[in-house]
């Protein structure tokens, strides 16, 4: 089975996440996504994330009754920070069956050399990478290893959410229903 690894913050899981991986089932061979939920990206300040097991159950709810989708919380259980190499050796021993493939915006290929390890990760799995406004990819874009995904471009970032939520707007359209509710009743990020 081919999986597409989308690895995230998700704080908070949006729209633009869903149709990102909606549009790389329908449009590429990959059979299933799974939303890796990362509690500590290494490159991000720890101290604006929701905890996560809210932010794992925000994307269990985004995700629904598709079964082409999974909320992932194995980095949960491995050491933080989370560096992508470790869980990906992680996965390859639980799931030896799998072809593994990191789903990762134009932005992220940028910087992807400055991920731990990365030159093993190119030597081993492939990179399906969408586009990001004002990101081209860098040098790797060209790698062997890399396929661009015309996937439609999302302005849309949590970080811009959680900012309106701060400033009382109305964001409900930008976030799963499901997601949003829980989101809601949790007066997550109004503080």
């Amino acid at each position: 089975m081919k999986v597409g690894l989308f690895f995230g913050s998700f704080n908070p899981v949006h729209v633009g996440h869903m149709v990102l991986a909606n549009y790389m089932l329908a449009n590429t061979d990959l059979e299933r996504i799974w939303f890796i939920v990362s509690p500590h990206n290494p490159l991000k300040q720890k101290n604006s994330l929701l905890h996560e097991r809210d932010r794992l159950q925000m994307v269990t709810l985004a995700i629904g009754d598709n079964n082409k989708m999974k909320a992932s919380n194995i980095e949960f259980k491995l050491s933080q920070p989370s560096y992508t190499v470790n869980t990906l050796a992680h996965l390859k021993e639980k799931y030896p069956s799998h072809d593994f493939v990191l789903i990762m915006g134009a932005d992220n290929l940028e910087n992807f050399h400055k991920w731990k390890n990365y030159e093993e990760i190119l030597k081993q799995y492939e990179l399906y990478v969408y586009p990001r406004p004002d990101a081209n990819g860098g040098l790797l874009m060209d790698h062997k290893k890399v396929t661009l995904v015309n996937a439609p471009l999302m302005e849309l970032s949590s970080t811009e959410i959680r900012k309106a939520i701060k400033e009382k707007k109305d964001v409900r359209y930008f976030v799963p229903p499901a997601a949003w509710e829980y989101l809601k009743e949790s007066h997550f990020y109004e503080k």
